[in-house]
């Protein structure tokens, strides 16, 4: 069944739903849906229903909800992944594998040691781009959220974002080289359904001593994530993995 993160004004009361822009080009071009096919259209609170086509025209798909589902697909915590900039495609990455493991938000990080600079002039658009990776791999994964995607922060700014989650964890290599593994294992045991993680993860070359003991400073907690050493695009997907092992198969 096909679903659609729709805004707020696509629902014009309880039962109807109007369809425009680049769903509508999904559904009419790419799908071929047509009046009496049903797909799944999802309110910015999270709350999906099923609807069922009643009329199509040269710019819009009207749909009548038939039914509002109840639906248990996300993390029961909120996972925000800080990635430093990474080379090419891996942001991408990051942002769709991400979003289908139930990221709740992906903040960019601007580390001491990212090789990308981010071009201010062109930010805009690779936020677009990002947010409607996002919101493709949150359809496909069947998701009832829409990750969000910030802005570019500086270490400043993320420690000052980082304040409003409950606990903040920091992928670091060295605590990996070390043998660290009981970090991740009672933050995990003792976060609460409902709170808010954020981890943080380096780019290519991992974080400076600087960042690490500014973080530290700040309360995050640093761990490792086992004996191999992650790709920059891998550590992420790890953790994620593990949040929901350990808060959604062993629960």
């Amino acid at each position: 069944m096909q679903r659609y993160f729709l805004e707020r004004d696509a629902f014009v009361d309880e039962e109807t739903i109007q369809i425009t822009g680049a769903d509508f080009h999904h559904i009419t071009r790419v799908m071929r849906m047509n009046v009496g096919d049903q797909l799944i259209c999802v309110k910015p609170d999270g709350q999906a229903g099923l609807a069922e086509i009643v009329d199509v025209t040269s710019e819009t798909v009207l749909a009548t909800v038939v039914k509002w589902l109840k639906e248990d697909k996300e993390l029961p915590i909120k996972l925000a992944i800080a990635s430093g900039l990474p080379k090419g495609d891996k942001l991408e990455v990051i942002v769709q594998k991400g979003t289908e493991l139930g990221a709740h938000e992906f903040i960019p990080f601007i580390a001491a040691r990212s090789v990308v600079k981010w071009d201010d002039k062109k930010a805009e658009k690779k936020i677009e781009r990002l947010q409607k990776i996002a919101k493709e791999a949150a359809e496909q994964s069947h998701r009832t959220v829409r990750p969000f995607v910030t802005e570019p922060l500086n270490l400043g700014g993320l420690i000052k974002y980082a304040n409003g989650y409950d606990v903040k964890m920091v992928a670091f290599e060295e605590s990996a080289k070390q043998g660290e593994k009981g970090a991740l294992v009672s933050a995990l045991q003792n976060i609460k359904a409902g709170q808010s993680m954020l981890f943080v993860f380096g780019p290519e070359g991992g974080l400076s001593e600087g960042e690490v003991t500014q973080l530290t400073e700040a309360g995050f907690i640093l761990c490792g994530l086992g004996p191999r050493i992650l790709r920059t695009e891998t550590a992420p997907l790890y953790a994620l993995a593990a949040v929901s092992y350990q808060l959604e198969l062993l629960r």
